[in-house]
């Protein structure tokens, strides 16, 4: 973020609510530089070791590939819906609340809405399951939002 803003309130709304950096004007043009280097490293850097694969019944997620199988047949998903896949697996068995949901895969401020959210589970349930009326995989937690089964 480049602002002119310099309040301390200033720069703790605006990381939390998603800036990856925050710099005030006036700023030297090798600070700026370095700043975005920065950044391009880290959104380079992979967020998952390689090695961690991770496996629930017949689904499995490769991270590091950006891969997801079922049954050892490479299914195609689109970005969000393999951050959806991830994020669920990675909390295997922990029912994640729609709001949950909606700001990890949209961010904070996007506006997703629970639509949104379940026309995703919706294409994902019919990429992952055998039957997408009776999901073994992804759960619905009535009232509360949706789980990946357990291992």
């Amino acid at each position: 973020m480049l602002t002119v803003r310099d309040g301390e309130d200033d720069k703790v709304q605006a990381l939390e609510s998603g800036a990856d950096d925050y710099i005030t004007k006036p700023f030297q043009m090798r600070e700026l530089t370095a700043r975005i280097r920065s950044a391009v490293r880290r959104f380079r850097a992979p967020l998952v070791p390689a090695g961690d694969i991770l496996a629930v019944g017949s689904i499995m997620l490769d991270p590091g590939r950006r891969r997801v199988e079922k049954a050892g047949a490479s299914i195609r998903l689109t970005p969000r819906e393999f951050s959806a896949v991830h994020f669920l697996m990675e909390n295997a068995g922990k029912p994640l609340t729609y709001r949950t949901l909606l700001v990890h895969l949209w961010g904070a401020e996007s506006g997703g809405s629970r639509e949104s959210l379940r026309v995703l589970i919706s294409n994902l349930r019919a990429k992952l399951e055998d039957d997408p009326g009776k999901p073994e995989y992804l759960l619905t937690d009535s009232y509360i939002g949706y789980r990946f089964r357990d291992k």
